[in-house]
């Protein structure tokens, strides 16, 4: 099939179309890809040679197909016919080949064209051409040659902003703000502090995002909305708040009902327009951003807008340098450490049978300092990664690659914290309870009379059927999130 897609090519026989398959024959297998790659350096010149064609759909096409070949041998070519180009539509392609490809000696020009493009007067015919080439030259100039970071700097001003926490749970958040003003509501916290780094040192919450000034909803057409914001006070928010200037690059994040195509549509008319309306002081680039505007749909089909900055160190987990699929998330812990901190002792001995990376002990710790802490997980993957985030947190804990069944001590513990494993799928609930059931005759092996177990669990209603019988009774059942029945399950064990 490729050797015959290349001979349409080489005797000019529908070959627009033949490229276009080259294409999508490249998102096969390696060994098609290499086959692919192969036959392209045999033909070189005459791909070359396509890029002159007469049939500007055959340029474009030819020009993307070298860039998803990664030949870097054709950056010369695309460059200097990217030059020539008079067809608008066809000029971001070689732009879009050029990313992929090693183009460093042109990036003075490509720096020179973009200066170009902002001073061009763009009329109807050609905004959306010039607007398409401007957007993938940023892209391009942003991944070659990086970009100015800025640095967040005001961190005394009056802000207002959102905490997102657990919705049950703000209050474990709110008693940690001791400035400001604080207000629960159903995605969290509403604040307003002119201590920011106050909220940097609170570990209960997932995220935290600003409310722009004197802005809070905008509307639901696009247009409308990038003159909106352009007028709002988001570009001033961001200057007083940072020591370096313009331009500030940018994603959108819209949360709605809309499908993934007309989100895509959405914000890619928002952000466009709100480029030109702001002088390009802000950027759009959904790879290399500062800033995401989040835009979230409320009742009225407008959108309440705030804005999260990755300007803002945000070092709470920063040891969390490797992470697995059903690792918990560390807000989480840290809030469970909280709901649970008047069952745990100070210099205690801590086990967690099914550790994953090491999350539950490292925020344990944060909070309540143990003796010796030993983390015990059936993944090699997960305990490595446990290790190293250990190391990052500055934190000495045992963790031992092995099954929580096999397991033995030379002494008891004072305490089992740990995540319970859970399945997603209703047909391996059985397998499950006989996992909790096991745990629980387990854990007398390892725990003290009188210890604690202290279990996250998606499945309390387990815990509330066995613990009698293996000798727990159940201190408190917190609930966690009621949509998906979690619970925090503290237990005491009794004397043997």
């Amino acid at each position: 099939m490729i050797s015959i897609l290349f001979q349409s090519i080489i005797d000019n026989n529908n070959t627009r179309q033949s490229l276009s398959s080259l294409r999508q024959e490249l998102k096969q297998d390696d060994s098609t890809k290499d086959t692919i790659r192969e036959l392209a350096i045999s033909h070189f010149e005459t791909l070359l040679t396509l890029l002159s064609s007469k049939d500007a759909k055959t340029r474009r096409n030819v020009a993307l197909l070298m860039g998803d070949l990664k030949i870097d041998d054709f950056a010369s070519s695309l460059f200097q016919q990217y030059t020539k180009e008079e067809t608008l539509f066809v000029k971001s392609a070689y732009l879009t080949a050029l990313t992929a490809l090693n183009c460093d000696a042109f990036i003075p020009q490509l720096k020179t064209r973009l200066q170009e493009l902002q001073a061009f007067p763009i009329t109807p015919e050609t905004k959306k051409h010039l607007d398409e080439e401007m957007r993938v030259l940023t892209q391009l100039l942003l991944q070659k040659d990086g970009m100015t970071p800025h640095t967040f700097c005001d961190y005394t001003n009056f802000y207002n902003c959102i905490l997102l926490t657990n919705r049950l749970h703000a209050s474990v958040t709110e008693e940690q703000i001791l400035h400001g003003q604080s207000t629960a509501f159903s995605a969290g916290l509403m604040v307003k502090t002119d201590n920011i780094q106050e909220l940097l040192e609170i570990r209960t919450y997932r995220e935290l995002l600003f409310v722009i000034p004197e802005f809070t909803t905008c509307s639901n057409d696009p247009n409308t909305a990038s003159e909106e914001l352009a007028n709002s006070n988001l570009l001033s928010f961001l200057q007083q708040s940072h020591k370096e200037g313009t331009p500030f690059y940018f994603r959108i994040d819209l949360k709605c009902q809309m499908s993934l195509a007309q989100k895509s549509v959405f914000t890619k008319k928002l952000s466009t327009q709100l480029e030109h309306l702001t002088n390009r002081q802000l950027i759009n680039s959904t790879s290399h951003y500062e800033l995401e505007i989040r835009m979230i749909e409320n009742k009225q089909h407008t959108f309440n807008v705030l804005v999260k900055l990755k300007t803002l160190p945000d070092t709470r987990f920063a040891y969390r340098k490797g992470v697995i699929s059903s690792s918990i998330r560390p807000d989480v812990a840290a809030l469970l450490v909280s709901l649970a901190k008047e069952y745990m002792i100070p210099d205690a001995q801590i086990l967690d049978p099914f550790c994953g990376v090491g999350t539950m002990l490292i925020e344990r710790q944060q909070q309540i300092k143990g003796n010796t802490s030993y983390g015990v997980d059936i993944s090699k993957e997960a305990i490595t990664i446990a290790r190293e985030n250990t190391e990052h947190a500055n934190q000495i804990i045992h963790f031992i690659n092995r099954d929580f069944f096999r397991f033995t001590h030379e002494y008891l513990f004072d305490e089992i914290f740990t995540n319970m494993p859970f399945f997603m799928y209703d047909a391996r609930q059985a397998e499950l309870f006989e996992l909790y059931r096991r745990f629980f005759e387990k854990s007398k092996e390892v725990l003290k009379p009188y210890g604690t177990l202290i279990l996250y669990s998606h499945n309390p209603n387990y815990i509330e059927e066995l613990c009698t019988q293996y000798g727990y009774r159940i201190l408190e059942n917190i609930v966690i999130l009621d949509i998906e029945g979690s619970s925090l399950v503290i237990l005491k064990r009794q004397g043997v």
